[in-house]
């Protein structure tokens, strides 16, 4: 696809000004681009090899965290807000008032963050073993955590907490010796917040709209004198089709669907944008919350931000060090990035790596959760996370973050034993790649499909001491057994001595937690584990080291 704003304009390859008419606004279009290997096509991106490093991390934790948080009212605020008798418009007017009078960009501007303490964030998720560190740099709501030179005016630094919240948390991360990623939410403002054009049905302000069609023009005496709100909703142009059902914005997510086709200079900017984050911060890994790549396929501006990623590392590494990742994606895309699988896991062993993204709790922080202890387990976590391991995935965990920037006490608790397990069984995790077959068990055989994104986590049977998960390293095979036994024998159908993915005879086996050497039996149909009277302190996923 031509770049068809710099075609007509007649700017350069690189850079030009364009005055928007959307946006009301004059900014650069065209950032500069790395040229290399690749280039923004499928073909060309498919040549891609994921690095060592992902491949071996194996875990990362995730801080999906912005002004959407601050009212501690959970997932898609900026959205829900506008929805009328929606329990987020209802806390909103009970906290803020109504959306005519207070919108999103006035929760921006009470939004603080003046208990933030990355450093010390980061090295928690360091103790509880992750390997990469996640910060998200915008999300729906589009603004920008950074100092964003495309975004010049909403963003973190001049709104709200007016902090560098990429550039603190990317100190945090270096500083800890973990690779440094983002998540980069923001391509579908244009359609999410259409809710923001929206008004009251019923009630003394029915009729009245919402803020999501302000202009500058309508600042005069507000707290936003001089800037423009559209800059920052995207929202003067007509509504897509269906708009009104709160539950079409998920079938028009790949751009299809009788969504409102976003303007060329909506596209543009969110690539300038991107790209100027990626300058800056030099992430590791760039997530993308879309269906493959960002405005793909109405726009190729995800395919130029890929391939400026990858030339970028290559320039730096003389190899390709960087990871994109994208979801719902099909067999070339899958080589081109690397497929991200939400809140779900695959049901058999990936041929390429991929990585499933989850959370405790919902992705922004929700009070109710913590009030009611609805937390994800950290057994459940551990769960996940082997599961995941043994089919060449990465776990992405996400720990809801308040307004203010810290997390709460169960949070920590669940972190903190997460890394506890992390400590005594990590070499069961880190490093290692898939086996011959994933696992065995009755939990697999009971596991839900895969649908749209993911989605199909929790859908099977709680997992027993039947449920083995495998993977290998240095010619050792690991197989964690997902409960203690209670009967003190763990039996593995896929070790017997006549089974067709084991063929060697065993030597040792020993408890990976404690080092401990355990007695068996290898018969014919089965191996025969026998395991010790004492507990260790995480025995709900026991991995065994057996050496051949």
């Amino acid at each position: 696809m031509k770049r068809r704003n710099a075609l007509k304009l007649g700017m350069s390859a690189l850079a030009g000004l364009y005055l928007s008419p959307l946006l009301g606004h004059s900014y650069i279009l065209n950032a500069p681009a790395f040229k290399g290997v690749f280039e923004p096509t499928w073909d060309s991106l498919s040549k891609y090899q994921v690095p060592d490093w992902f491949r071996d991390a194996k875990f990362g934790m995730w801080a999906h965290w912005g002004p959407q948080c601050e009212p501690e009212a959970g997932d898609w605020y900026a959205r829900g807000m506008y929805e009328e008798d929606s329990w987020q418009y209802k806390i909103h007017l009970k906290k803020y008032g109504h959306p005519s009078k207070f919108g999103f960009k006035d929760v921006i501007n009470v939004w603080k963050a003046d208990n933030w303490n990355p450093e010390e964030l980061v090295n928690l998720y360091k103790d509880s073993g992750a390997k990469y560190f996640m910060a998200m740099a915008n999300h729906h709501d589009n603004l920008d955590l950074y100092d964003s030179k495309y975004q010049p005016n909403w963003n973190s630094t001049q709104m709200g907490p007016k902090k560098d919240i990429i550039a603190g948390w990317e100190k945090a991360a270096r500083k800890a010796g973990l690779h440094f990623a983002v998540s980069v939410h923001a391509a579908h403002t244009w359609s999410w917040l259409e809710t923001s054009q929206r008004s009251d049905k019923k009630g003394a302000l029915a009729g009245v709209s919402y803020d999501g069609k302000l202009t500058k023009e309508d600042g005069k005496g507000t707290w936003w004198e001089g800037l423009d709100p559209q800059e920052l909703y995207a929202q003067n142009h007509p509504l897509s089709e269906n708009s009104l059902d709160n539950g079409t914005i998920h079938s028009q997510w790949n751009w299809g669907n009788g969504v409102a086709k976003p303007s060329e200079a909506y596209m543009e900017k969110f690539h300038d944008r991107t790209i100027d984050l990626i300058d800056k911060y030099n992430p590791d890994l760039v997530y993308f919350d879309d269906t493959a790549l960002p405005l793909w396929p109405v726009s190729d501006a995800g395919l130029r931000i890929a391939a400026h990623l990858y030339n970028k590392s290559i320039e730096k590494n003389k190899t390709v060090q960087t990871v994109v990742t994208g979801k719902i994606l099909d067999e070339q895309q899958r080589k081109a990035i690397v497929w991200d699988i939400e809140k779900g896991h695959s049901n058999s062993i990936e041929p390429l790596p991929c990585q499933t993204d989850t959370c405790i709790g919902e992705w922004h922080y929700n009070r109710d959760v913590y009030n009611n202890k609805r937390y994800k387990t950290a057994k459940t976590v551990i769960h996940t996370l082997i599961d995941v391991v043994s089919k060449n995935g990465n776990l992405m965990l996400n720990i809801p973050v308040r307004g203010d920037g810290s997390i709460d006490e169960l949070e920590r608790e669940i972190v903190t034993e997460v890394g506890v397990w992390m400590k005594l069984n990590s070499k069961s995790i880190y490093g290692t790649r898939p086996w011959k077959i994933f696992g065995e068990g009755p939990q697999q055989e009971s596991a839900g499909a895969l649908t749209a994104q993911g989605f199909n986590e929790g859908k099977g049977k709680p997992y027993t001491s039947e449920d083995i998960r495998f993977v290998q390293k240095d010619k050792i095979l690991y197989a964690t057994v997902m409960a203690w036994p209670e009967s003190g024998t763990v039996i593995i159908k896929s070790l017997g001595k006549e089974s067709p993915y084991h063929t060697t005879k065993i030597k040792e086996i020993k408890l990976v937690s404690t080092g401990q050497k355990l007695t068996f039996k290898q018969h014919s149909g089965a191996l025969e584990v026998y395991f010790p009277n004492q507990k260790p302190a995480t025995s709900y996923a026991n991995a065994l080291e057996i050496i051949s």
